[in-house]
């Protein structure tokens, strides 16, 4: 998933905020200690993803896929003073790492995490939601899409994060296996769609943002 030029990417870094150190010592935690630490947003994602946030400024946020918690916590630091988080994810193995970061953080109050089926849980869910970030099984993206979008406000964001997924969408799609092609017909979808506007940026596995109408 790395595109740009080793020394671009350098540079790219020593010109963005550095994590703070919770967030360092997470990933070092990732990588150290779970599977595929590739999966974690990381550095400049992450700072990304918190000035996204913060420029919007929801007062409520759904993530679906939460892995260790990197981005619920890049996310959250744009919340409104009671705004509140709600992440998803399915592996109750990483509850205990989850759950500490969060705490480290200083967002116990405003991060809900949820373990279980986003499939079955986004239904019961109230919103409406200012922001939802996607990053969770391929397979599922259009699904998500379609369970959020009616919760999602006027105005409000949609953001899919691996939506180059590493570059295997330019693949002949004869050859694109069940991840890429789901990612390649979410990103269709969303494209189609009259009733967002849409913007896929190039960052990192890319990130397709849609704001709807």
């Amino acid at each position: 998933m790395e595109f740009l030029d080793p020394k671009i990417e350098a540079y790219t870094l020593s010109r963005t905020q550095e994590e703070p150190e919770v967030l360092k010592q997470l990933n070092r935690d990732t990588h150290a200690k779970v599977l595929m630490p590739r999966m974690l947003s990381g550095h400049l994602q992450g700072r990304v993803l918190q000035m996204l946030s913060k420029m919007i400024n929801p007062a409520s946020i759904l993530e679906i896929g939460t892995y260790t918690g990197y981005s619920a916590i890049c996310l959250a630091a744009g919340l409104q003073e009671k705004g509140k988080l709600t992440t998803i994810d399915v592996n109750k193995e990483l509850e205990t790492m989850v759950r500490k970061y969060i705490t480290e953080a200083g967002f116990n109050d405003k991060i809900d995490f949820l373990i279980g089926d986003a499939t079955k849980l986004i239904p019961a869910l109230p919103g409406p939601f200012d922001m939802v970030f996607i990053d969770a099984d391929k397979v599922n993206y259009s699904t998500y899409y379609d369970l959020v979008f009616d919760k999602v406000r006027k105005g409000g964001f949609i953001i899919a994060d691996n939506v180059l997924w590493s570059g295997k969408v330019l693949d002949d799609a004869s050859k694109m296996d069940e991840d890429t092609r789901a990612i390649v017909a979410y990103s269709k979808k969303v494209h189609d769609d009259k009733r967002v506007e849409n913007v896929l940026f190039p960052i990192r596995d890319g990130l397709m943002i849609a704001r709807k109408l």
